[in-house]
């Protein structure tokens, strides 16, 4: 069973989106329990990498300057692109709230799923994760003036539990535990890891699944700005990163469109208003969708590429 859900995972993610959405109450019972599925998706896939590797790597300038395009440049790009189509100051606020949001912890997961470098995903995601809540308070600034606050103290004990914590222990496990012993264990948990990927779908999607119950129109406008979104980050990062090779732009695209909105929203509270909590349940289906595309656009990418050097 868990091979034949490892193959078919990126088909199975957009599903779990889908089930969400038509089970409403059953998502919204699972949204709680997400933070703790979170950290043990996080330790799991850190028990594959070795920290001084992930350390190395979090200190390229590539990654940075990855983590700056992903925040600071695709912020300019979608702010601006929503002012030119007249979308409201509050609208306008949770765009740029989406924007600044670091990629999903759940990126290295699903790059590894699709087959991509599961080493330089995390690094990529730890990035910017980190540097979100600057380029939070700038959008925020720009837009709203000084009338905010941001629960840096909320956002800091997330930082520890969901990042530092998974590390330090897959740190002491790689230290104290044998090597053989360790891979071996985690070659099985690696099975299940692309299981604890499809709560994220699932219990994000029911939310927007009751905006579509008040209002189908206003449900099918906020999932066209989601997709719209998603497809914007996605086609950004492939072709600011096509010429570091395939694989690399393809992890870039899939890294820029997914996003953490559930921290976003822990940090900046409820100030940042009804429009994101809207938005951040509209782009779960894109979201997720993504994977499934990328792993039918690879080989033919690949292929043209080995068509054109030939």
């Amino acid at each position: 069973m868990l091979p034949f859900i490892s193959k078919h995972s990126s088909l199975l993610l957009m599903l779990a989106a889908i089930i969400g959405f038509l089970f409403p109450t059953a998502s919204q019972a699972f949204f709680p329990i997400l933070p703790f599925i979170l950290f043990f998706l996080m330790l799991f896939t850190l028990l594959g990498i070795k920290q001084a590797a992930l350390l190395r790597q979090l200190a390229t300038l590539k990654v940075w300057g990855y983590a700056l395009f992903h925040a600071i440049g695709l912020s300019i790009i979608s702010c601006t692109i929503a002012y030119l189509f007249g979308a409201s100051q509050a609208l306008l606020l949770a765009i740029s709230a989406v924007s600044a949001t670091g990629s999903l912890f759940a990126t290295p997961a699903i790059a590894r799923s699709i087959g991509l470098d599961t080493l330089n995903a995390m690094a990529m995601t730890i990035a910017s994760t980190l540097l979100m809540p600057a380029i939070l308070y700038v959008n925020l600034l720009l837009i709203e003036g000084n009338e905010f606050s941001l629960d840096m103290q909320s956002y800091f004990v997330r930082l520890t539990i969901f990042i530092a914590g998974p590390m330090l222990l897959s740190a002491l496990c790689h230290r104290y535990v044998n090597p053989d012993y360790l891979h071996r264990v985690h070659t099985k948990l690696a099975q299940f890891t692309i299981l604890l990927v499809f709560a994220f779908p699932f219990g994000l999607v029911g939310e927007f699944r009751e905006m579509f119950n008040i209002s189908a129109l206003v449900g099918l406008q906020y999932l066209a700005m989601g997709i719209a979104i998603c497809t914007l980050f996605f086609i950004a990062g492939y072709f600011c990163y096509r010429s570091t090779g395939i694989d690399n732009a393809l992890l870039a695209a899939i890294t820029a469109a997914n996003r953490n909105v559930l921290l976003t929203f822990t940090v900046a509270g409820s100030y940042l208003g009804p429009e994101y909590l809207a938005l951040m349940g509209a782009i779960q289906l894109p979201t997720y969708t993504l994977p499934l595309i990328v792993k039918f656009i690879a080989p033919r990418l690949h292929q043209g590429r080995l068509q054109i050097n030939q």
